[in-house]
């Protein structure tokens, strides 16, 4: 009799264990990208609500991680002091994810569109040149057309630096060397600028 008892308590144990077993998987919860009958739509995962800004990343301006102003439309200013380190940063970010499609150039003939795939407009367009910085923000953030958002690969302030070294590949397209500072001039005369 004694054998009985010890395998009815082993097997007692053993099935309260298996009976009681409450974790988290056992609980009410979405699982992303699985249907759900709540919601008219039947998704789970829900969109942003326009204008959302990540925890930890309000501040007074959200122009830093919109790219828009106070009144909603997109800021043609920069929400840091833009300076030769801001320009490389901001060049070596282009070369990096926007020169194989828009070239190094900006004019829209990366190796991406000379491989048969849609081309990209050109930077130096009267139409591009006029939309303001946060446009361009906005653009890299989110995507445009066939081009992906970057938001996931490239931090708020390497965007900006992006889009400030855009605006120095508009200006260099059209400029003269009257916009060139005179102390600046001596340098290019001498390697055959007029």
């Amino acid at each position: 009799m004694r054998i009985d008892f010890k395998l009815a308590a082993v097997a007692l144990v053993l099935l309260g264990s298996v009976a009681c077993r409450q974790d988290m998987q056992d609980q009410p919860k979405y699982i992303p990208l699985r249907p759900s009958g709540f919601f008219a739509d039947g998704r789970s995962a829900r969109p942003q609500p326009e204008g959302t800004i990540a925890r930890g990343h309000l501040n007074d301006d959200a122009l830093f991680y919109t790219g828009k102003g106070a009144d909603g439309k997109f800021a043609d200013l920069f929400p840091f002091p833009v300076t030769k380190e801001v320009i490389e940063r901001g060049q070596n970010r282009f070369n990096v994810y926007c020169s194989p499609c828009h070239s190094r150039l900006g004019d829209g003939d990366g190796m991406i569109p000379r491989r048969g795939f849609r081309r990209p407009p050109s930077y130096h367009t009267d139409q591009v040149r006029q939309q303001p910085a946060g446009y361009f923000f906005d653009v890299v953030t989110n995507g445009f057309g066939a081009m992906q958002g970057y938001a996931a690969q490239v931090p708020p302030r390497d965007r900006w630096a992006m889009v400030a070294y855009i605006r120095a590949l508009q200006l260099s397209r059209n400029a003269t060397l009257s916009d060139v500072p005179p102390e600046a001039r001596p340098q290019l005369e001498q390697g055959g600028a007029k």
